[in-house]
Formats: structure tokens, sequence, C-alpha cells
């Protein structure tokens, strides 16, 4: 299940962000500090969130420990999964 999300997540932000080139980043690489997305990026990776998870991220959930990397992101969508 984490693969699939793992693999999920990191074409979203490839094909979104990077516009096709993987350049070399890790899933625990900083989103933000990395230059890969921005506060409307943030956004934009939310509103995937959830019409692909058919979850809903509340404000306060809006943090960098759910969103700021792939890795976080997965960990942060099996925790709201439980």
């Amino acid at each position: 299940m984490g693969e699939t999300i793992r693999e999920t997540m990191r074409n979203f932000i490839i094909e979104n962000f990077l516009f096709g080139d993987p350049g070399d980043f890790s899933d625990s690489d900083s989103l933000l500090e990395k230059g890969i997305i921005d506060s409307t990026g943030v956004l934009e990776l939310v509103a995937f969130l959830e019409k692909t998870h058919g979850i809903k991220v509340a404000d306060e959930e809006l943090i960098p420990e759910n969103l700021d990397s792939i890795a976080n992101v997965v960990a942060y969508l099996a925790k709201k999964k439980g």
C-alpha cells in the first residue's frame, strides 16, 4: 500500500512541479526548501490529496510535518486513513 501511495505522490510532484524531470530529490527532501513547491503548490498538493484519497485536510494539518516531503505525505495519509 505505502509503495503505491509513494509512487503516486512522486509522479504527481514530478509531473506538476518538475515538468516531467525527476531531477535528484529523495522522498525525505523538503519540497519547500528545495524549491520544488511554494505556498500555491501546497494548496495544489492538498487538493490532489483530497480528490485522490477521499480525505479532508484540516487547516491545522497544513504543517510541514504532514506535507513537506513525500515521506511525510505518505506517513500523513497512513495516519489519516487509519
